[in-house]
């Protein structure tokens, strides 16, 4: 069972923040024994189809090598080889049955306007919103591009009037420092936090949670003064917390995957920000923003166990879901005058729909009749070409079933392949006329 899991992510999506690759994002936390993660990005989504395309990869490596061992298996002709493979099948198994998979969580760290998303006077206050399930993955996606395409200053923005609108399916966290309730916290304005609380948990309910985090740090050229105002915030969450029954998450704001990865972190700010790296007065992280393992977390939240345990209890709440589909096409609305479209079809002769492809705008020829008989006459040649090639690997398949079906029959001893074969064949003729179907379909 799972101990924690890192709730507030940040990738190279993060742009010219975030110095993580999704694939060692997820390797680490397997390697570590966390099975989710959500990946809160800095007002995008940029990262969310690699995040979910990836752990879908990795979610199937043991079933593909199972796969693959097996049609290796079915096609190789030296005994000794195949009695190796053989050996190898029942743990590549094993493996795939024990393997648990990765839960991808999909969130961002959202910038909330401070009053409205229309007033272009502030960055906004962070927020972190996770997609509880395919509902919440449309919410985000309609969030998103409202930041991005009304709310756009400096950063994309939302504000609480689309947040009410669009907040359904979603799980929201206070955020870091940054955030609205920390923010208001340290300049000492409590009842205004408090306020800003009460309003989110009005929103969300028991999807509403406090977030705590604790970047103490020795590292040179590092910010020393964020743990203490990590701390000040903490004493006042812990208090409204259970003042107002609303559960408290610990995180990591995580930047980078390994903790030797911080002084690159750190020239990236320096990139990020247009500063010297000797420049007195640029902007420090505490490099304590890699992805730590659960027994890191534990060490540092060892007074909260139940802020550790609470992110597992947000990794269970997100369900599986695919956020792959078709092609979305916009639909045009038809006028009346119109028509229906079988209206439309009869209005036009075959003549007039080969004169419409076959002349320009002014009317004149540029596909002559006999140019395009022959451009159809090719067509068809073409398509009779794959249909046929795809008929005969239809009739290939059929026949390596029959052939696979003999091998399992005692009969088979005293049976040529012909003949059965000829049997089989005959009885899905007689059964389902399979073989004239296909014949109907390729060659009618």
């Amino acid at each position: 069972m799972d101990k924690f899991t890192h709730l507030h992510v940040h990738s190279h999506y993060s742009i010219l923040d975030g110095m993580s690759k999704v694939p060692d994002l997820i390797n680490k936390c397997l390697k570590n024994g966390m099975h989710a993660m959500a990946l809160t990005d800095h007002g995008n989504m940029f990262g969310i189809k690699d995040f979910v395309d990836t752990a879908g990869k990795i979610n199937g490596k043991c079933k593909k090598a199972v796969k693959e061992c097996e049609e290796a298996i079915g096609k190789e002709q030296d005994p000794a080889k195949k009695a190796e493979l053989e050996a190898q099948l029942p743990e590549l198994k094993k493996k795939a049955e024990e393997f648990i998979p990765f839960k991808p969580i999909i969130g961002i760290e959202a910038y909330c306007a401070h009053e409205n998303r229309h007033i272009k006077d502030h960055r906004g206050w962070h927020l972190i919103l996770l997609a509880k399930n395919k509902t919440g993955y449309k919410s985000l996606c309609k969030l998103s591009s409202i930041a991005f395409t009304e709310g756009y200053y400096y950063n994309a923005r939302i504000d609480k009037e689309i947040l009410e609108k669009y907040h359904e399916g979603l799980i929201c966290c206070s955020a870091c420092l940054g955030g609205e309730v920390p923010k208001k916290i340290m300049a000492g304005d409590i009842a205004g936090a408090e306020e800003s609380i009460l309003w989110f948990k009005n929103l969300f309910g028991e999807d509403y949670y406090l977030e705590m985090q604790r970047h103490k740090t020795d590292k040179p050229n590092a910010s020393t003064d964020t743990y203490e105002k990590q701390e000040k915030v903490n004493k006042v969450l812990v208090e409204l917390a259970k003042k107002h029954g609303i559960k408290l998450i610990a995180t990591n704001d995580v930047h980078f995957v390994e903790e030797d990865h911080g002084e690159a972190h750190d020239r990236l700010i320096c990139l990020s920000t247009g500063k010297d790296f000797d420049d007195p007065n640029r902007m420090h992280y505490t490099k304590q923003e890699w992805l730590k393992t659960p027994e890191e977390m534990e060490a540092i939240f060892s007074d909260y166990p139940e802020a550790l345990s609470n992110t597992v209890e947000i990794a269970n709440k997100v369900e599986v879901y695919s956020i792959d589909s078709g092609p979305i096409m916009p639909k045009f609305e038809i006028p009346e005058s119109f028509g229906t479209e079988e209206e439309y079809h009869k209005k036009f002769t075959d003549e007039d729909i080969f004169n419409e492809f076959t002349r320009d705008e002014n009317g004149n020829v540029v596909l002559s009749k006999e140019d395009a008989d022959k451009k159809i006459a090719q067509a068809k040649a073409k398509a009779d070409l794959e249909f046929r090639t795809a008929y005969e690997e239809i009739v290939r398949e059929c026949e390596s079933a029959c052939k696979k079906e003999i091998s399992s029959i005692e009969e088979k001893k005293n049976k040529s392949v012909a003949d059965y074969k000829a049997s089989i064949k005959a009885s899905v003729l007689d059964k389902t006329g399979f073989f004239s179907y296909l014949d109907s379909l390729f060659f009618a």
